[in-house]
């Protein structure tokens, strides 16, 4: 494989980072079953299209692709979840309904066109890297990727709010008792979860365009990064998505005919000798 294509797979790591980091919050943290993260991730992006669109700014997409999604989690959680908390079935598909209300809300807004999110032009053209040429939106989104890890595992093992989304995993009543609303904790972290996830759609959407199946197979990618490196744990979010991100692209570039099983197969070998993942503890 060569430098460049290790470089793409360690940029669509990134991006799987921003978007399973969000999806491990909500599925290993709360233990809420969202199977419409996806759809919350493809609807981020048609908004952040939306919005450069209209606005030119690749800042304000992002605010605004974050702060959507944001709302629609608001929804969502306090709407129709809490209705279902611990039952994971039913979980599913309440989650699975929304995630095809979604798909066909964008279908009749945007249509079944493939779009690409505008760049701003500081990041058009190609970086002299190593001895290649590079995009320099796809580095672009490989920082953003280390800055949203630091900025996550600052926010869980840095501040009061991070020791109380860890101490409220481990025993809630406890911390209720304590005089915290832990509801009102878990409900910013499920809509801050949502927001990574609009993130996601308007970064990838820029590189990967957006079209009307884009959000099953970033779940589809996002689930495999948490179940191989674990539930809850955001250094096993990188790794997996490091793992994930490159095997990726050794499939689609060594083996195209067996580019899912290059992932998934090791996944399964994985999961019979560590059940709950590379970096996973026992609930």
């Amino acid at each position: 494989m060569s430098f460049f294509q290790l470089l793409n797979g360690l940029t669509f790591a990134a991006l799987l980072f921003v978007v399973a980091s969000g999806f491990t919050l909500i599925f290993g943290l709360l233990r809420i079953v969202n199977l419409s993260h996806g759809a919350l991730y493809l609807f981020g992006g048609y908004v952040g299209f939306t919005v450069v669109s209209k606005t030119g700014s690749f800042v304000i997409g992002g605010l605004g692709a974050m702060l959507a999604i944001a709302a629609i989690g608001m929804v969502l959680d306090q709407g129709l979840l809490r209705f279902v908390r611990g039952n994971d079935l039913r979980q599913v598909l309440l989650t699975l309904g929304v995630a095809l209300f979604l798909d066909d809300l964008a279908l009749v807004i945007w249509g079944g066109d493939s779009f690409t999110v505008p760049i701003p032009a500081v990041l058009h053209g190609s970086v002299h890297v190593l001895g290649t040429y590079y995009p320099r939106y796809r580095l672009f989104v490989l920082l953003a990727g280390v800055i949203v890890f630091v900025g996550l595992w600052l926010l869980l093992n840095r501040t009061r709010l991070g020791a109380l989304i860890r101490a409220g995993v481990d025993d809630a009543e406890i911390v209720e008792a304590s005089g915290v609303n832990i509801r009102r904790v878990f409900l910013f972290t499920f809509l801050f979860g949502s927001a990574l996830a609009g993130l996601g759609g308007m970064i990838g959407g820029a590189f990967l365009s957006l079209y009307p199946s884009a959000d099953a197979e970033i779940l589809t990618f996002s689930l495999a990064v948490v179940i191989i490196g674990g539930r809850g744990s955001l250094v096993g979010v990188a790794v997996g998505s490091l793992l994930v991100g490159v095997l990726n692209t050794v499939g689609q570039v060594m083996f195209p005919e067996l580019a899912y099983f290059v992932i998934f197969g090791p996944m399964v070998a994985l999961l019979a000798f560590r059940p709950l993942g590379l970096f996973g503890r026992v609930a």
